[in-house]
């Protein structure tokens, strides 16, 4: 694991990339914000996270790393270790942990809707929605004594999603106060990460809904081998893909009330950052 500080002083934020080793635009979004080497107004820390999977363009070498803050995870994976490493490193921050993603080509956060530095965080960041993911933490880096806001940010493995971080990046430390300049909030569609949509054994799939998009009951969905899959009832896909799980499509999701202010009330208004404000 590698960490980096820009600025003096005890970081109270922090940005994460490279948790998973095959979704590398974190990585390269962080090594693209040391190389311009900012001049700060508060202190950051910038981790990458699994340089190990990086290194070899797997997802992990023994286990999920961001699965890994629980005691399920053997003491002897590389990722427990890595995981105890990077729960030390972002104790006490706030922290924009960056992933991609095979389920939709524009970022969008996942993440706790009910703290309040994800209502704050969020909303100043250029996200096409929240998923959120109460009662979902489990062994994830939510686990770690952090705030934590997690971004997905475009397809695996695209340049896009390498732009889409650096950009989020940036606004997350702007938002912060650690970047000089202004951020405009929005109001944000938010959806509750419901039950898991099952795939069936199957050798190709195919998926016809959108991420985003309800789903009306007796419209198709999916297919599994050609076989079309129909909406027992109505959901709203998140997180849903062909090939991202190996034994689902996705998650059911159900609106859920937005955050933000909405663009009528704050359409030519920005929120100027102080570093009182960060936490």
């Amino acid at each position: 694991m590698r960490v980096v500080q820009l600025g003096d002083g005890t970081p109270e934020i922090s940005v994460v990339g490279g948790v998973h080793g095959d979704e590398p635009c974190s990585a390269r979004a962080i090594e693209r914000l040391e190389a311009d080497d900012p001049d700060v107004e508060r202190p950051v820390k910038l981790v990458v996270a699994n340089e190990l999977a990086l290194d070899r363009g797997v997802r992990y070498v023994d286990a999920d790393l961001n699965r890994a803050f629980g005691e399920d995870t053997p003491a002897d994976a590389h990722e427990r270790r890595v995981a105890e490493a990077l729960a030390e490193a972002v104790e006490g921050t706030t922290a924009l942990s960056i992933h991609s993603t095979q389920s939709h080509a524009d970022p969008f956060a996942v993440s706790d809707g009910r703290e309040a530095h994800v209502q704050r965080y969020v909303p100043q960041l250029s996200v096409a929605a929240l998923v959120d993911t109460t009662d979902f933490g489990e062994g994830r880096l939510f686990a770690a004594n952090a705030d934590i806001v997690e971004v997905e940010a475009g397809l695996q493995g695209t340049e896009t999603a390498t732009e889409n971080a650096y950009t989020l990046a940036r606004e997350f430390l702007t938002a912060a106060g650690v970047l000089p300049g202004d951020t405009v909030s929005r109001e944000l569609p938010t959806f509750a990460m419901g039950d898991p949509i099952p795939k069936p054994e199957a050798d190709e799939y195919e998926v016809f809904a959108e991420n985003f998009t309800e789903v009306e009951e007796g419209e198709p969905y999916a297919a599994a081998d050609g076989e079309v899959l129909v909406a027992e009832e109505d959901f709203w896909p998140v997180l849903f893909s062909p090939y991202g799980y190996e034994d689902q499509f996705g998650y059911r999701g159900e609106p859920a009330p937005n955050i933000g202010q909405s663009p009528s009330e704050g359409a030519n208004s920005t929120s100027r950052n102080s570093r009182s404000s960060a936490q």
